[in-house]
């Protein structure tokens, strides 16, 4: 006897993907990792648990894909943007700080940045959530430096300019401003920490030598 059991066809999801998506970001962007249920991303989401599981895997893989759509958002996107698209190592760090101050004070969306302060403090068996964060801000860093090295060979540092603790410096800054802007603080108070960051920059002595001989 043949088998004339109909075959079975795949549940259409009852949810919009990126709407839930964009709900389950605000949601860890807000309150962090540890502190995000998956009863919490449900009910922010409008889906049940089953429907999480199907369509995003468990929690780790759903924050792991948050983290991956941010990313590529504006908000997420705009250090990488800045380091290439600027045409100098100085105008690319001018450009990644000023725009840190207004993105992580905007109120259209939870302050700071995401990737900063999502897995500040996590529990054990969550620690390789905190380590995929922390890779993540380490590729930051390896970025600075890469960009950093090449204005030092332009004549942009002096020289002997150690690329790899001036990038370290600057990601340092923008971590401190991410955790300022969720302690309140205003995008003019981070455009001005923003702004003494950037005097830290370390002028060539061809440069300094000109600006003194133009002074006096």
């Amino acid at each position: 006897m043949s088998d004339t059991t109909p075959p079975r066809r795949g549940r259409p999801r009852g949810f919009d993907r990126d709407e839930a998506l964009a709900a389950a970001t605000r949601l860890f962007w807000e309150r962090g990792y540890e502190a995000t249920s998956i009863g919490d991303l449900t009910e922010a989401m409008g889906i049940r648990p089953g429907s999480l599981y199907a369509a995003f895997g468990d929690k780790k893989a759903l924050f792991r894909e948050v983290v991956r759509v941010y990313g590529s958002t504006p908000t997420g996107a705009f250090l990488g943007r800045a380091l290439a698209e600027e045409p100098t190592g100085r105008a690319a760090v001018a450009r990644m700080l000023r725009e840190a101050a207004a993105n992580y004070a905007c109120s259209s969306h939870p302050a700071g940045c995401l990737t900063i302060s999502a897995a500040t403090n996590v529990s054990p068996q969550d620690a390789e959530v905190q380590d995929f964060l922390c890779g993540l801000r380490t590729a930051n860093i390896d970025a600075f430096e890469a960009r950093l090295r090449d204005a030092g060979q332009a004549g942009e540092l002096p020289a002997g300019a150690d690329a790899r603790s001036l990038a370290a410096y600057f990601a340092a800054v923008l971590q401190g401003m991410s955790q300022r802007a969720r302690d309140g603080a205003t995008a003019q108070e981070l455009a001005a920490t923003a702004e003494l960051a950037l005097a830290a920059w370390p002028e060539p002595v061809s440069s300094r030598k000109t600006g003194a001989a133009g002074g006096s």
